[in-house]
């Protein structure tokens, strides 16, 4: 027998553990992984289900009863506080929609990513773990009705219910990603509640903090409950409250609101040593079976329970929905105490017995509440301050702003409101819905051949034409469905005066659609006329190259009102650089092939489509002040294969020529034939891009080309499109 036999077959490391990362030998590198996420392979439903459909078949007063009895339904393995899971389950949809952020759009709860790394394992998420396994047997009833993303914020308007609060409503239409999102960036540090000054250019300017992040520090959801870096001063935490919860789209008022209403119920948990838990639920070993956080101590739950360290309740009844939360806090002296975990959290210097709550675990024994030091900041900072009074006095008036504080929080990162599913939709639009109306005309097919002619005999160029439903469309934002053609923001405030936009050449394209239209004699909305007159456009650029097609074109679109426009919240949507017409307004530290990657996959493009549409866009002549970088054609304006052909051509060698410059030089000649920039440039030595340009640079790929480019247009003209989604019939 040989001796080999009895070795493992597999070598060590090879394919079932991490490996290290291309990327690791080559860190310079770009870095395509962006694009490639959430590939169908992962996803086991396949390319057929609808979840629009699905949902459609929930009987959903049985699923909110189902969870309205789990809340005090209490499990021996993770006994409830006071008999409620209310407050677990409360903190974890607020913990799945807290992650959102403004800047990009990224986090929130709107894919249901709290399931994997990193958040499963935030410092800040500890114990959730327990809340998703508690919620397992709902979902594994009603399986493929509701998706985890839905089930983790509706089990949180449950939980208020059952306390005796009443929402606003909520909607449903989130869908699951089933791996850990490479998209989100949340932060360079390699090291769990890293101090702050990592994240900020300047420590003593909290505005500074890094883009597009919105917590302090790494594992945060949003600030320390200890304090800055641990050290409790309630007016320097008030600044990264409000720096935090802005960058969520939040005003003071609502900042306010979310946190009483956050911390009138429920407890924080840390009568235990923090440090003797065991490893994180990614770093569990498997018997642990996906938990993490196992606590030696005792039974290591009910009242041995440690979370964030902290140890105590808000109010004296934090088992049901009331007003106490703004009595205690503004009626009692407070001091600084350390919690048995060794946390700092602020205690009331003196307290009647009957005012204290009841402990959550032992009959009959009282405890002090507590308040952390941003509940202080509610309290010390002279603008919180005076909301916080103001709904001390008038509790209707506090219970109203934290109903649609709630639902702003858990439902901000869904996009307009005909993505929402369900029977408890609220009948308002809310102006961060960025609601838009109905058209008051839609065009049939003889209208829209009309208009084509019009648009491309108007005296505006193909460029322009397709410049300008670019830059309409070019703000969707995948993460948080905002942006897009539909609506026509580009002709208000703030989109029309964006430098990107071209607001010279806009108003020029804007005054001549305004005239097709009054002459047209029907009222067809300004979103409409914009994509169609870039659509004609590539059409007959598409005919000049010899591949007669017809370019899908979807009317529908309405234009929004001045009124129905939230100036300061789209104003984080304006672009600085557009890699698809060549364009980077000022260095912000990014190479701008990482710029592009980035604006690629907010916009749900892939790489081959990205890449399709710079070299379409390139031979379209639709760079950003007419700039000749990257125009690798003798035939501008003709959507031809030319950008690829050339770009892979070794006659010539390419040379840098300034910063983000560089001439395509003929070998033999010495000519500068053509200039570029390194996005032009990454799709030829980027090994991956390279493959793509190599493919749509072949003989026979030439009618390909133009054929995915259109796809690719397509997809980017309709990316907002939501009322082209199939209505789901109505619930049982």
């Amino acid at each position: 027998m040989s001796k080999s036999n009895g070795k493992c077959p597999v070598r060590h490391g090879a394919s079932v553990t991490v490996q290290p990362d291309v990327m690791e030998w080559w860190p310079k590198a770009l870095n395509l992984d962006i694009l490639h996420q959430h590939d169908t392979k992962t996803n086991p439903y396949g390319g057929d289900f609808d979840y629009r459909q699905a949902f459609a078949q929930l009987d959903y007063d049985a699923l909110k009863a189902d969870l309205r009895q789990l809340m005090t339904d209490s499990r021996d393995w993770w006994p409830a506080d006071w008999g409620t899971y209310a407050g677990l389950m409360i903190r974890m949809a607020w913990h799945a929609a807290g992650t959102y952020r403004i800047f990009d759009g990224r986090g929130g709860g709107n894919t249901g990513n709290q399931r994997f790394a990193p958040l499963n394992s935030w410092p800040d998420n500890v114990n959730l773990d327990k809340a998703r396994r508690l919620l397992w047997p709902i979902k594994k009833k009603y399986g493929n009705k509701i998706s985890w993303a839905d089930l983790l914020i509706l089990a949180g308007n449950v939980a208020y219910e059952s306390l005796g609060f009443k929402p606003l409503g909520f909607g449903a239409g989130r869908e699951d990603i089933w791996h850990p999102e490479k998209d989100v960036y949340w932060g360079a540090e390699k090291e769990w509640l890293a101090a702050t000054h990592n994240r900020y250019a300047d420590v003593d300017n909290r505005d500074s903090l890094e883009n597009p992040l919105a917590a302090v520090q790494m594992g945060l959801i949003y600030v320390n409950p200890e304090g800055v870096d641990g050290q409790p001063d309630p007016l320097k935490t008030a600044r990264d409250v409000r720096t935090t919860f802005r960058r969520m789209g939040m005003t003071d008022e609502e900042t306010v609101a979310l946190t009483a209403g956050g911390h009138t119920v429920g407890k924080c948990h840390g009568n235990g040593d923090a440090a003797a838990l065991g490893p994180k639920p990614e770093g569990a070993d498997v018997h642990e079976q996906g938990l993490g956080w196992h606590n030696p101590k005792a039974s290591g739950v009910a009242e041995h329970t440690v979370s964030s360290g902290l140890e105590g309740a808000w109010t004296t009844t934090p088992d049901r929905w009331n007003h106490t939360y703004f009595h205690i806090l503004l009626n009692h002296d407070w001091e600084l105490r350390k919690s048995p975990a060794g946390a700092w959290q602020w205690e009331p210097v003196h307290i009647k017995e009957e005012d204290k709550p009841l402990d959550a675990h032992i009959p009959g024994k009282r405890n002090n509440p507590i308040m952390t030091d941003a509940d202080m900041a509610m309290r010390e900072d002279p603008i919180f301050r005076q909301y916080a009074e103001r709904f001390y006095k008038d509790p209707e008036y506090f219970e109203k702003v934290f109903a649609r504080a709630w639902f702003k929080l858990t439902h901000r990162d869904m996009g307009p409101k005909t993505r929402y599913l369900g029977p408890e939709v609220p009948d308002e639009d809310f102006i961060w819905q960025d609601p838009i109306p109905a058209p008051d005309y839609v065009p049939d097919q003889a209208d829209i051949r009309t208009l084509k002619d019009r648009l491309l005999h108007s005296g505006l160029s193909r460029s322009e034409l397709i410049a300008t439903a670019w830059d309409s469309a070019r703000t969707f934002r995948q993460s948080d469905y905002r942006g897009g053609a539909n609506g026509a923001r580009i002709r208000l405030e703030p989109m029309c005066f964006w430098p990107g936009n071209e607001p010279a050449r806009l108003q020029k394209v804007l005054h001549t659609l305004e005239r097709i239209r009054a002459d047209f004699g029907k009222d067809i909305s300004i979103a409409d006329l914009i994509v169609l007159g870039g659509t004609a456009a590539v059409e007959q650029a598409a005919h000049d190259a010899g591949v007669p097609i017809e370019v899908p074109f979807a009317p529908g679109r309405g234009d929004a009102s001045p009124e129905m426009t939230d100036i300061e919240g789209w104003s984080y949507l304006e672009p600085i650089h557009d890699g698809f017409r060549n364009w980077l307004k000022h260095d912000c530290g990014q190479k701008p092939e990482e710029l592009l990657l980035d604006r690629a996959q907010l916009m749900g493009l892939t790489a081959p489509e990205m890449t399709v549409l710079i070299g379409g866009m390139r031979v379209l002549d639709t760079n950003h002040g007419g700039t000749a970088h990257g125009v690798f054609t003798a035939n501008p304006g003709v959507l031809s294969n030319d950008f690829f052909v050339h770009l892979t051509d070794m006659q010539y060698t390419w040379k840098p020529a300034g910063d983000n410059l560089y001439h395509i030089v003929n070998r033999r000649t010495g000519e500068t034939k053509w200039t570029a920039t390194r996005v032009d440039l990454v799709l030829g030595s980027n090994s991956v891009l390279r493959a793509y340009a190599e493919f749509y640079a072949q003989d026979d790929n030439r009618e390909r080309f133009v054929r995915d480019f259109v796809k690719a247009w397509t997809k980017v003209m309709n990316a907002d499109r939501f009322d082209l989604i199939a209505k789901a019939p109505a619930l049982s």
